[in-house]
This record gives structure tokens, sequence and C-alpha cells, in this order.
């Protein structure tokens, strides 16, 4: 055999669609990440802030296929509990990245949008692990708790008007 062939050979399997179902729940698990980050950034990038839509999508993207690609690896419950561990860690960095101390008043922006980019890779990890419903549910929850709480607070405390809600 030529070494074309056996080059040929190994791309062939390296690159190689799985069966049909696996197909589709590697494919629905990445869209369901896709799509629930990016109604979380929406929602932040409606606001002006800095991480938005790509921000979001990414974040909850990667951390989706952080926990997939281990799972069709046939990776331990144990194995992908430790890389969850570390999305968790390493999101908290990125988070940590938005947040900024503006003055002397000790006045803080950019909570809303870490603690968002730290949930988004919650959903994302959900998704990622098979569990739409509970992404589903807590996207739906997240986006009620940025959209109302606002409303509910009097202007004084609007975090609009002094830091990042």
């Amino acid at each position: 055999m030529g070494i074309a062939s056996q080059i040929g050979q190994a791309l062939g399997a390296e690159f190689a669609i799985p069966d049909l179902g696996t197909l589709t729940v590697i494919v629905s698990r990445l869209l369901t990440a896709i799509v629930l980050g990016g109604a979380l950034g929406l929602e932040r990038e409606s606001k002006g802030r800095a991480a938005g839509l790509k921000t979001h999508i990414l974040v909850s993207l990667g951390s989706a296929l952080f926990v997939l690609a281990p799972l069709q690896a046939g990776a331990s419950t144990g194995d992908v509990t430790r890389v969850m561990q570390g999305i968790v860690s390493g999101i908290g960095f990125l988070g940590a990245g938005a947040i900024l101390k503006l003055d002397k008043e000790e006045r803080v922006q950019g909570l809303t949008t870490a603690a968002g980019i730290w949930m988004t890779a919650a959903i994302g990890m959900a998704a990622g692990m098979g569990m739409q419903m509970v992404a589903v549910a807590t996207t739906v929850a997240a986006l009620a708790v940025v959209s109302t709480i606002p409303k509910l607070m009097p202007d004084s405390m609007d975090p609009d008007n002094t830091s990042d809600s």
C-alpha cells in the first residue's frame, strides 16, 4: 500500500461521519448551545454591553464542545466532571475581565455581564451533556431575571444608571 493510500485511509478515519443518530445528537446539542447562548448574548448586546452576542455564543458553544467531545470519546462521568470544573474556573477568569472598578466611590461595573458569561457557560455545559430542557429552562429563568429585576427597582437603584445590569 502506497503512502498516498495510507494517508487517505487515515484522513478518512479521522473525518468519518458517525452514524445518523450520533450525528443528530452532536448537532442538536451544539445548536442548542448556540441558540441559548445567543439569546443571552442578544439581551446583553441590546443593553450595549461589551460581552454581547458573539461572546455569549462562543462561551456557550465552547462549553458544550468541551463536555461533548469527551462524552463522544467514551470518557467516564468522572473525567467529564473534571472537564466541567476546568470550564468553571476558566470562565471565572474570563468573567473577571468584564468587571471594572470605576472610581474611588467603590462603583463596580460589569458584574451582571460577568455573571451572564458564567451562566452561559453552565447552559452550554448542560446542552453539551444532553440536558436540553435544563438548559432551556435555565436560559428562560436567566432572561427573566435580567429583564424583570431592573423594571422592579426604583430609578435611583437602577443599575443601568450606575453600573451593569
